[in-house]
């Protein structure tokens, strides 16, 4: 499976690689291994969707937030793999967190918003283990920021 082929298919565009915030890279590789920095909604040098899950947002704005941060993550995989999204042998982890009020408890379904996508991108190479957090405060007001560990094929550089 050409993985641009199947963006083109879904009529999706990787965003460029958003720059760090902060004194940080937005991503780091060792070995095979890649890490993505924390991804939040940016969409064009904006935060898309900002405040708390279970108060200002919606369930499903949050799902799109998520969405948002993973083609982020593809951004920065993309980068980290020489600009070729099908050096991306598999994703291994996905972080989540999700900026929500008290009580909240729609982790799993905000988060399904970036393992979709991944799992529509790469297929059997987008399958991933998942961590889904909630947080009382996050940078920037960010909805949703999720990290990313990937294994690449090829060497590094």
């Amino acid at each position: 499976m050409d993985v641009q082929d199947t963006l083109q298919r879904l009529g999706i565009t990787i965003p460029p690689a958003p720059g760090a915030v902060a004194a940080y890279e937005p991503w780091a590789r060792t070995g095979a291994l890649v890490f993505t920095s924390g991804q939040l909604p940016w969409r064009d040098g904006v935060m898309a969707f900002a405040g708390r899950l279970g108060a200002e947002l919606t369930v499903e704005q949050g799902y799109q937030a998520a969405r948002q941060c993973a083609l982020n993550a593809l951004a920065q995989l993309q980068a980290a793999a020489g600009g070729d999204l099908n050096r991306v042998r598999r994703l291994v982890r996905v972080e989540g967190y999700v900026h929500c009020a008290a009580g909240f408890r729609g982790h799993p379904q905000v988060l399904n918003g970036a393992s979709n996508l991944f799992n529509a991108v790469l297929g059997s190479r987008g399958a991933h283990a998942r961590l889904a957090i909630g947080v009382s405060d996050m940078p920037l007001d960010a909805a949703v920021q999720i990290t990313v560990t990937a294994e690449l094929d090829g060497p590094a550089g």
